[in-house]
């Protein structure tokens, strides 16, 4: 298979990425260097359409080790996506299109964000489970619909990384045969060899999880031509370990380190091109030929394979794009005087599900717990609930790459206690404005004998300070339907932080504001000295230690708080309206919720970690009864 020309391809990729890390004086030309052969060949393989970025059966290609994020940008440019050469040239500069790490969004062609390592490994995961349901809702004996690959690059760190372990063992579980795994083994980090660290079976460790091993020296064009030829044709998932050089074709690095996060500097890089039989004083270089070999912004295979579909399909492809939120019958809960969120969320789910047939989610290995399952609706991958097992990390972004695929909306459950092992993911969703819908139960200290490992403290107040995230935490089965009303209308990540303890219904009423808006006023006295806020289980207790704090004159104004993050995108009228400024604002509620002092003069709270024992018996620890709130709000104003 090889010829000159595949050489000057890879041979200018290799120089298109060395010079723009020299230009930007930062970055990262080594990985990309040492990819330049397998980047040519994949070119030839890749079945994507510039025109139609979003064309559902194009091909995907994550890039795990985001940090080469200079030789994404080169084939992007290459293939014809819209990215300039002028924009290759302001690499890393301030509002490009070429930022450090590729962001999904913000560059055209990037599929989604990475540079967490070991995120991509599981995004890429994400996109074939995703494309096998979709063939599952899609093929028919006669019409293949759905048939593309999944392609990520990754490196030493990504499989490293314990999240990539969670992820490839689900693609081995699953079967996921449309996906394959480019490992870059150079055999170097950041601090050296990587053996210091590092010194693994890698072949064991994949055969062992399902995977086809294939093991090709990854600058010889015929190997990788041949492996990725064979990864197409597996009933598997492959890996194919590409033994390289990091830095491949420097002059004098090649091999070494030191061409990790460096640039190369001018001498070395006019060297290296001289080497190559590159004028050595020219920049940034594309030959007609070679740009025409790249080039897929003509190709035509969008318009192909929509031509080919039946009408049948394309109406099946419109119902699961369709967002008909108003075709969702909720549950009704006027009857109902008690129900633990977790449990009214249950039903709201199913309803959700019922009326959109790209709603789908699973648990990591707690549906029972988290009340999740999706009734009637069958298991992944015939199916809607998805069994992830114990992976919460990811969990998180496989979802992150299911939201992105383009057919389907996918929800995440766990304990609220153990979105700390999602955190990295939950970050990306925000970052990149991934609709993911995360469910987080057992929300508090009620979660009882369980003790302090498993009651969250911290984590309301971590997820409300992360941007473009929404949390909501409803006081009742009411305000959890309004909640989801205006999340399914928002693309960015939200979630929904659940009781396990039965809580009675409000049935709050729209006199006093607005359950989208975040908060609104639930209860307002005439002659009112005191506005107590707060959301899920702390609502009701305010509202009962309201009456306490009456019998003794001090009427109190009872402001719910479902999404604190909302509240802060209201006006100042709005918020002047329920947070009375002549009364005293105290903030109630059993987690560290120090966020409130932007509002309260007051925050009565938890700043120790929780203990084991009845829910009945922590609430009076902590001072979450009846009695103990009145008495601290009592004291508080007794001192101001």
């Amino acid at each position: 298979m090889f010829n000159q020309q595949l050489q000057n391809q890879a041979n200018t990729i290799r120089f298109l990425c060395a010079d723009m890390v020299q230009k930007a004086n930062s970055g990262h030309p080594g990985a990309p260097m040492g990819l330049s052969e397998i980047a040519t060949v994949l070119s030839s393989f890749i079945q994507i359409d510039p025109q139609d970025k979003n064309w559902l059966n194009r091909d995907r290609v994550v890039f795990s080790g985001g940090h080469a994020s200079s030789l994404v940008y080169s084939l992007l440019h290459l293939w014809g996506y819209d990215l300039s050469l002028n924009d290759l040239k302001n690499f890393r500069q301030l509002n490009s299109k070429t930022p450090g790490h590729p962001e999904y969004g913000h560059t055209s062609g990037v599929e989604i964000t990475t540079g967490p390592l070991g995120q991509g490994v599981a995004n890429a995961v994400g996109f074939a489970m995703a494309s096998k349901y979709a063939k599952h809702c899609l093929n028919t004996q006669n019409e293949k619909t759905i048939n593309h690959q999944v392609y990520c690059l990754c490196g030493d760190g990504d499989l490293q990384e314990g999240i990539s372990y969670e992820a490839l063992s689900t693609a081995g579980k699953y079967k996921l045969d449309n996906l394959t795994l480019i490992y870059d083994s150079n055999d170097i980090t950041i601090e050296g060899d990587v053996k210091i660290a590092w010194d693994e079976n890698i072949n064991k460790r994949f055969e062992a999880i399902g995977f086809d091993v294939l093991t090709i020296e990854g600058h010889n064009f015929k190997e990788i031509n041949d492996s990725l030829t064979k990864a197409k044709n597996s009933n598997k998932p492959t890996i194919i370990i590409a033994k390289t050089k990091i830095g491949k074709g420097s002059a004098t690095l090649e091999g070494s380190h030191k061409t990790h996060g460096s640039p190369l500097g001018i001498d070395e890089i006019r060297l290296s091109k001289q080497k190559a039989g590159f004028d050595p004083d020219k920049n940034f270089v594309i030959d007609d030929d070679v740009k025409k070999a790249f080039d897929k912004s003509s190709c035509g295979l969008s318009k192909k394979w929509q031509s080919g579909l039946s009408n049948k399909t394309i109406n099946k492809i419109k119902s699961y794009k369709e967002e008909n939120f108003e075709n969702i019958v909720y549950p009704d809960f006027s009857q109902t005087k008690e129900i633990a969120t977790r449990d009214s969320n249950h039903k709201i789910l199913n309803a959700i599900a019922k009326a959109m047939p790209s709603f789908m989610g699973g648990s990591a290995d707690l549906s029972p717990s988290n009340k999740i399952e999706l009734l009637g609706m069958g298991d992944f991958p015939n199916g809607r609930n998805i069994h992830f097992g114990v992976k919460e990390h990811s969990m998180a972004a496989v979802v992150n790459a299911m939201n992105l695929y383009g057919l389907f909306r996918v929800f995440s459950a766990t304990f609220f206690v153990f979105s700390d092992y999602m955190k990295p993911a939950c970050r990306v969703a925000a970052l990149s404005n991934i609709p993911q819908r995360f469910i987080w139960t057992h929300d508090s200290i009620g979660v009882g004998e369980d003790g302090a490992t498993h009651q969250p403290i911290e984590q309301l107040s971590q997820f409300r300070a992360m941007p473009n995230f929404y949390l909501f935490r409803p006081a009742d089965a009411f305000e959890n339907i309004e909640c989801w009303k205006k999340a399914l209308t928002m693309n960015y990540a939200t979630a929904f932080v659940l009781s396990r303890q039965k809580l009675k219904t409000l049935k709050p009423s729209k006199e006093y504001g607005e359950v989208a808006n975040g908060a609104y006023l639930l209860t307002k006295r005439e002659k009112a000295t005191v506005t107590l806020m707060a959301s899920g289980s702390e609502v009701m207790l305010c509202l009962q230690t309201a009456c306490k704090l009456e019998d003794i004159g001090i009427s109190c104004n009872i402001v719910s708080v479902p999404c604190f993050d909302l509240l802060g995108e209201q006006d100042q009228s709005y918020i002047d309206k329920i947070l009375d400024k002549t009364t005293t604002i105290i903030a109630v509620e059993m987690a560290t919720a120090i966020e409130y002092y932007k509002y309260a003069s007051c925050v009565i709270n938890i700043d120790s970690f929780g203990n084991s024992g009845k829910d009945v018996e922590l609430y009076d620890m902590y001072g979450f009864t009846t009695d103990k709130l009145k008495q601290k709000i009592k004291n508080f104003l007794n001192h101001k």
